[in-house]
């Protein structure tokens, strides 16, 4: 006996007064669905779907009262309509009902199937019409994740920590931009915060009830561009299992970001501008075009205006993309914000690893302010969480924060010459810092735990852990 075909179409209401339709219907589907209904009297439509949800009708176009004009389907899909907007309803018609067919989709329908029907067509489309359904409930959950965050977030900049100068015009941009719907670029080097730009865009703009798509085009490979941005369908290349909506289509009515848009290759910005010129895109393996309705935000930390002069990235896609620019200061054109910054990270991780850390001291303020900070905001943020994590004092010292070999402050701690501080692990570092201290001064506790910021205390604690 044969194994009975995996369920993939869910919950199926079939609405038809003509038994022989409805038997049918039942011993096709009741092997690919999880369950199958059947009506024949479409009277019972409203009641039955108060108390109950499918996810797919199929609904005949013509019953006894008016057997050949469609009307009574076009009412009867109103009325399903009515009762569940996001219905999936897929009409049964007579060949010569193709035009009148045609109509109900525009009324609401999602698709038609001709009777007598073919057993591998029907559920082809039914299988169709079920991931609609699949799409349409996942970009509502979406939509509503968007308008959860958005009102968590309260406040414009809840997540910037900026009272410098620079950081104020940024604030000013993004009051003004963000009302628009101007395609925006955002320059700035890594771990400045782009991306928290270009949420703050989204947040304060009108499409704040709908979703924010990231894409970072650095990690898409050339052979998927088209597939994750655009979609594709099922069988358009080797490993294309199952129809796929592409990151334009997702973001749709809300804003796409594309970070790192300076790693695309010729090839591609080619594409891309194609898109942006017609404002459709077309998935793989399909000819119907689909109209796109984002806000455009891109991102790149490489320097653009050269790349157009040398011929690397297209002047006809940057006018696109570009209608404002915006740029992010580093941290070390900032410095007033490091003391802000260091304190709120210090609070958000405090809380997280439920650690008793009241504040950072001046002196530790002040060698962060030394500091080059080639990872920026980042590179702060990854400093105080560790900082956090292997202090057992309650405040944060000096001797707390780790510096990269090569990038440390005049008198700040460095890990060590010999080894980049990315090659070591945090408790590899530490006992590091610690033998050159004690090392430096000889052997005499006292200096060394001063010049590591801690007390003689926590010194000889650590000691004891590494087995000095």
């Amino acid at each position: 006996m044969p194994e009975k075909a995996e369920a993939t179409l869910g919950r199926i209401l079939v609405v038809d007064d003509d038994v022989d339709v409805l038997q049918a219907a039942r011993l096709l589907l009741r092997g690919h669905a999880d369950e199958v209904q059947t009506v024949k009297r479409p009277e019972e439509l409203p009641e039955l779907l108060s108390a109950d949800t499918f996810d797919l009708i199929m609904l005949d176009m013509n019953f006894t009262r008016d057997v050949s004009s469609g009307r009574e389907g076009f009412y009867w899909l109103e009325r399903i309509l009515e009762v569940d907007p996001d219905a999936v309803v897929v009409m049964i018609t007579a060949f010569g009902d193709v035009e009148t067919a045609v109509q109900a989709i525009r009324a609401g329908a999602t698709d038609f199937v001709l009777k007598p029907w073919q057993n591998e067509k029907l559920v082809a489309t039914l299988s169709s019409a079920r991931k609609l359904r699949t799409a349409r409930t996942e970009a509502e959950a979406l939509r509503h994740q968007a308008r959860t965050l958005s009102s968590d977030l309260g406040q414009p900049y809840r997540e910037f920590v900026g009272r410098s100068a620079p950081m104020q015009r940024v604030f000013e941009q993004i009051g003004k931009v963000a009302r628009t719907d101007a395609n925006v670029l955002i320059l700035g080097e890594n771990g400045t915060g782009k991306e928290l730009v270009a949420r703050a865009l989204h947040t304060q703009s009108r499409r704040s009830d709908n979703v924010f798509v990231s894409v970072d085009m650095g990690a898409v490979s050339e052979t998927l561009f088209e597939s994750e941005l655009f979609g594709h369908r099922r069988g358009a290349f080797t490993d294309a299992r199952d129809d796929r909506v592409g990151r334009f289509e997702v973001a749709g009515g809300g804003t796409l970001f594309l970070d790192e848009i300076g790693n695309l290759s010729s090839p591609l910005q080619a594409k891309l501008l194609t898109v942006l010129q017609q404002r459709h895109i077309t998935r793989l393996g399909e000819n119907r075009p689909v109209p796109i309705d984002v806000r455009l935000i891109c991102a790149t930390n490489r320097p653009i205006g050269e790349m157009v002069a040398a011929g690397t990235f297209r002047q006809d896609l940057l006018y696109r993309i570009n209608t404002v620019e915006l740029h992010l200061p580093p941290l070390r054109d900032r410095l007033e914000d490091i003391g802000p910054l260091a304190e709120h990270f210090l609070g958000l991780f405090r809380r997280k690893y439920n650690r008793n850390v009241a504040g950072i001291s001046r002196a530790a303020l002040d060698r962060l302010h030394l500091y080059h900070w080639p990872g920026n905001v980042r590179e702060l943020e990854h400093m105080v969480e560790r900082a956090i994590i292997m202090t057992d004092a309650t405040e944060l010292q000096a001797g707390d924060f780790f510096f990269a070999s090569g990038h440390a402050p005049s008198g700040a701690v460095s890990a060590g010459s010999a080894m980049p501080l990315d090659s070591f692990n945090l408790e590899e570092v530490e006992k590091t810092v610690i033998r050159k201290a004690i090392d430096r001064h000889g052997g005499n506790i006292t200096k060394a735990a001063s010049e590591l910021g801690l007390t003689r205390a926590s010194l000889y604690r650590r000691m004891e852990k590494y087995g000095f």
